[in-house]
């Protein structure tokens, strides 16, 4: 008798199951909150067609896209991707990279710098994140001497740009600062000159962490 109602137990369990996931509307599936997030990569997708030189002009674009926030982890991704991008279209069809492959690199290594590192480590990810990007360019490792100390120079010097403008965060200004660190930094010591454009925040209204005509984005009076 007890091995039977066991069984009418567990099936009257499995029918409520059933019943309960045929019930349940699409909308409760949680969106995609991040645009590094999607298992389709929309970054790679967005820079395999693109053909700017201009990394500022691609990071635009990707912030642009209505899955990335105003502020997190995403931009530690899309700094290095805009660079990867247009440091690409930069080079004669003999020495380019394998982009798809770069960027599936940049992703995984950007993904690993956590949200909040600006304040919590003392390291803004957008900067770090200029590092991976010419550790991915120069094939630069642990063991490596000369593009050992280029990585981390370029690392150090985005941060200083991103410390000397202050506080507190805004992901957009810092990735901006950045990128135009690099495009210098890279021209320097690499000889490839990426396009470097004047830039004008059009998103300040939609940072409540604003640090107004501080900014050297802020819109001109």
């Amino acid at each position: 008798m007890k091995k039977i109602l066991s069984i009418i137990v567990v099936a009257a369990v499995m029918a409520l199951m059933a019943t309960s996931c045929k019930e349940t509307p699409k909308e409760s599936v949680p969106a995609v909150e991040s645009i590094t997030e999607s298992s389709v990569d929309p970054v790679a997708a967005l820079c395999m067609e693109e053909s700017s030189r201009n990394p500022i002009e691609i990071l635009e674009k990707l912030m642009s896209q209505p899955e990335c926030p105003m502020h997190g982890p995403t931009h530690h991704v899309l700094v290095g991707a805009a660079l990867l991008t247009a440091y690409n279209n930069c080079l004669p069809d003999s020495a380019k990279l394998d982009l798809e492959e770069a960027l599936a690199e940049m992703r995984e290594r950007g993904e690993q710098v956590p949200g909040g590192a600006c304040g919590y480590m003392g390291a803004c990810g957008a900067s770090i994140s200029t590092g991976i990007f010419l550790s991915i360019v120069t094939r630069n490792t642990p063991f490596s001497t000369d593009t050992w100390r280029l990585c981390n120079l370029m690392t150090a010097r985005a941060l200083e740009q991103v410390a000397l403008n202050g506080g507190p965060r805004c992901c957009k200004r810092d990735s901006y600062l950045s990128i135009l660190t690099a495009i210098d930094f890279v021209k320097e010591n690499l000889g490839v000159e990426m396009e470097k454009p004047e830039i004008t925040c059009s998103r300040s209204q939609i940072n409540e962490q604003c640090i107004g005509k501080k900014c050297p984005f802020a819109p001109k009076p």
